[in-house]
């Protein structure tokens, strides 16, 4: 502890908050894949999601993804580009009996030429949900791609990259840090002895992250906690629609 006079010590105090604040805002408020419309995955954007469906027959399309509320019609055999989807609806872009529109249709009103799609949109579906989870906590699991773990964790202190036979691999190392209170005693205007409290920054964890193809193959913890004690967990590889 040390003592030094109350004005000093503010703005002593106020330097050290700034530096702290400066470095634990690094996380980048990226979108995470997931639509405005609670519940629902936004495919736009995504690599790889272009995804080209047909109306099976003449059916209703609506304005939101509980299907409560007809927006018009679209005739059997309209093309429709898919743009969204939610557990149960898919969200799709195309030319209803009214003019161009987008809405939500019943995923039985519209057709693909691969038969395994609704499977697939339903795996993306919970692997989205899930990455979007870990992006909202700061979190990081085995099977994320490195784009997903900057989401979640920011750009990454150190980062190293190997390249072998067996391929290019890359290591993401993060330093974990915290704001921790110290008290400054200094004194007012009338000569009392008074205590403030500022934050300084301390780093209390580092974490290393490590890719094989693209994918996190490895975790380490290599000071401190920062997982916080709650394990490595892991998510199915990203789903490519073709």
């Amino acid at each position: 502890m040390k003592t030094a006079s109350l004005s000093q010590a503010l703005v002593f105090g106020c330097v050290l908050v700034a530096l702290g604040c400066s470095g634990l805002a690094a996380l980048p408020q990226r979108q995470s894949g997931l639509a405005t419309e609670p519940g629902t995955l936004s495919l736009e954007g995504m690599r790889g999601m272009s995804v080209r469906l047909t109306v099976a027959k003449q059916s209703y399309i609506y304005y939101s993804s509980a299907l409560d509320r007809v927006l018009g019609t679209m005739n059997a055999g309209t093309p429709v580009t898919l743009v969204a989807m939610s557990d149960t609806a898919y969200r799709v872009r195309g030319r209803a009996a009214h003019g161009d529109t987008a809405g939500w249709m019943h995923m039985t009103d519209v057709l693909s030429q691969d038969p395994d799609l609704p499977k697939k949109l339903k795996a993306l579906y919970e692997r989205q949900i899930q990455i979007g989870q870990l992006i909202a906590d700061h979190q990081v699991a085995l099977g994320m791609t490195a784009d997903e773990v900057e989401q979640s964790l920011g750009k990454p202190t150190r980062k190293n990259t190997k390249i072998t036979l067996a391929g290019r691999e890359e290591r993401f190392e993060y330093a974990i840090f915290e704001k921790v209170p110290q008290v400054m005693t200094g004194r007012d205007a009338y000569g009392q002895l008074v205590q403030s409290v500022i934050y300084v920054k301390v780093e209390t964890g580092c974490l290393a992250v490590s890719f094989k193809n693209g994918l996190v193959d490895t975790i380490e913890e290599t000071k401190g906690q920062p997982l916080g004690g709650q394990g490595i967990k892991i998510v199915p590889p990203p789903i490519i629609l073709r």
